[in-house]
């Protein structure tokens, strides 16, 4: 294992995180807080609990994880497409670095932006709602795994991507419509028994929550299934990335 090349590729991406704080960092937190704001304080308090939670704190799981998943895809799709783009991504691939060493240096970072960016949103929610952990542990995991999971799809996003405006299609018209269908904002308990059956096919539902039942114990779908689900996606984009790799796949011209 090359480390040397690893940490090269990391703290390359890790700067130019740095170096745009208030696009990287700052605008999805900022937009998060408007939904705190609205969602959480204003409507909120007008809300009954839900599952014995308070509406402010049950959308906190979701409106999380809907950062972090955009947050992942975009971060991982624009540090690939960027060499791609510029013509630096044959450098790397004619340096003695395995595929494997390319992939954890890029979805690596990525991965590291969303967490910080997740454990930034939590701090801010605190803020505006007040809420308490059940399994911090568990919590941490499926933050990690997450944005593992959604920066590898990224990484395989900003691949197939053959323009700036392709890497903003899956995040805006997918991603985003799923999450807002998945549970951020309401338990599907609530909706009518067809739509229930109908949601469970949304990926998007089993990530969201797993997420909430590591904060309040309590979830829609069962917990081993929600995870089990993250690590079937998680594989599905292994096996791609090496398909990628394997055949030079719009790398190698």
């Amino acid at each position: 294992m090359n480390l040397y090349a690893i940490r090269a590729i990391y703290r390359f991406e890790m700067a130019r995180t740095f170096r745009t704080l208030m696009q990287s960092i700052a605008s999805p937190v900022l937009s998060t807080s408007l939904y705190f704001v609205v969602f959480g304080s204003a409507i909120g308090s007008r809300m009954g609990e839900i599952n014995g939670v308070s509406y402010g704190a049950f959308i906190i799981p979701g409106l999380l994880m809907l950062s972090l998943l955009n947050e992942s895809i975009s971060n991982a799709s624009f540090g690939i497409y960027m060499p791609r783009w510029s013509g630096t991504i044959y450098e790397v691939l004619s340096a003695p670095v395995s595929y494997v060493e390319v992939v954890i240096g890029y979805v690596g970072a990525a991965a590291t932006k969303s967490v910080m960016l997740g454990v930034l949103i939590l701090a801010t929610a605190r803020v505006f709602v007040p809420y308490e952990i059940a399994h911090p542990l568990w919590m941490a995991c499926f933050l990690v795994l997450t944005a593992v999971t959604f920066s590898l799809f990224g990484f395989i996003i900003g691949v197939w991507a053959d323009g700036f405006e392709k890497l903003q299609v899956i995040p805006l018209l997918v991603i985003t419509p799923l999450t807002f269908l998945g549970g951020a904002f309401y338990s599907i308990n609530m909706l009518p028994p067809v739509w229930q059956k109908i949601t469970l096919f949304n990926p998007v539902v089993y990530l969201v929550s797993g997420f909430r039942w590591s904060f309040y114990g309590a979830s829609d779908v069962n917990v081993t299934i929600s995870v089990g689900m993250t690590l079937v996606f998680l594989t599905l984009c292994l096996v791609a990335v090496r398909w990628i790799f394997k055949t030079g796949y719009k790398l190698k011209a």
